[in-house]
């Protein structure tokens, strides 16, 4: 049953580079709805949790059809059902050889065909009940695909998409760690957004990546604010994950202990009068570049959405701020 308008709240909105749409600061990270790899999830908590988030204001709602196999498209076309209105949605093509992150070696006859892309474009269409996909997002990526001999035909497909008004805009989610991975796509001009890790302790993205979106007018949209849970400030070394939760090897081993040490140096900086809470800092960290669009921390919970929505109040890090967090730069991989 659709709700009335007046009954969102506002956030405040930041251009999706130069596309002309605007979007929340805060957006919806749709993986974890998608009962896959987040061991246990319930769909009426997650639909309880995707109208929290828009009665709080966010308009825009990231997912993919890896997602559960389209699960997550699914349960955000049934919120827009619901609410009676569509907001902006980017979704992934998966790579058809389904190998994340990408490595340069691989065929791009492998990972995105045009018959592969033609499909997923058609299925994501029905999965999303839409008619044109407003951003549609390479799951993975390497820079070594721009010379592949398949991509012109590639460049081809995504065109007629587009004129077929299936296909609005184009982007990548980088899928590795390393956001210098797509540093040549952005320059080619052939997408409008980027997504890439960020977050307090991996921020390489703000040193090549940031500088070169914001000079060609490529929106970035910030994904793994939290550290997969390792910066919400809710784990502890004894913490144990379900077994079909990735998280258990991702924190296996000593990875737990190391991230809470330090997580524990770290609040000493990035907490304060700006940021009370860890999930807080964490979150406002990212909003403090202007390169930034949107960040889209996961949300299962009620709980979740309205914690996170109270990040996005204008009081960002300043200069020296960032400067003194930037001291506790850790990079490493945990995904491998």
């Amino acid at each position: 049953m659709a709700q009335p308008a007046q009954s969102r709240a506002a956030l405040p909105r930041r251009p999706l580079g130069r596309t002309g749409i605007l979007v929340s600061e805060i957006g919806f990270g749709g993986w974890g709805i998608g009962k896959s790899m987040w061991g246990r999830t319930d769909d009426t908590e997650s639909m309880r949790a995707l109208h929290a988030a828009y009665d709080a204001g966010i308009d825009y709602y990231d997912t993919a059809f890896a997602y559960g196999h389209g699960h997550s498209e699914r349960l955000i076309a049934r919120l827009f059902k619901e609410v009676g209105r569509r907001l902006t949605v980017s979704t992934k093509i998966p790579p058809r050889n389904m190998e994340w992150p990408a490595r340069a070696s691989t065929a791009l006859s492998l990972a995105f065909p045009p018959d592969w892309i033609r499909l997923c474009v058609e299925r994501s269409l029905r999965n999303l009940s839409a008619e044109r996909l407003e951003l549609y997002q390479f799951h993975v990526w390497t820079d070594a695909w721009l010379k592949d001999p398949l991509w012109p035909e590639v460049v081809r497909t995504f065109e007629d998409l587009k004129k077929e008004g299936k296909v609005r805009f184009l982007g990548a989610s980088i899928g590795d760690d390393d956001p210098n991975t797509a540093l040549e796509l952005v320059r080619s001009g052939f997408v409008d957004q980027i997504q890439v890790l960020f977050n307090l302790f991996d921020q390489r993205a703000v040193d090549r990546l940031f500088p070169l979106c914001k000079e060609k007018g490529v929106a970035v949209v910030v994904r793994c604010p939290f550290d997969e849970g390792g910066l919400t400030g809710s784990l502890r070394p004894d913490t144990r994950f379900e077994p079909e939760d990735f998280r258990s090897h991702y924190f296996g081993g000593e990875r737990l202990a190391q991230t809470c040490a330090r997580v524990a140096q770290l609040e000493k900086v990035a907490l304060g009068p700006k940021a009370a809470t860890l999930p807080i800092a964490a979150l406002k960290f990212c909003l403090s570049f202007d390169a930034v669009s949107t960040v889209i921390p996961g949300m299962r919970k009620v709980t979740h959405v309205q914690q996170n929505v109270r990040a996005a109040d204008g009081r960002y890090y300043d200069a020296g701020e960032l400067a003194r967090i930037a001291q506790h730069r850790w990079v490493r991989n945990f995904y491998n």
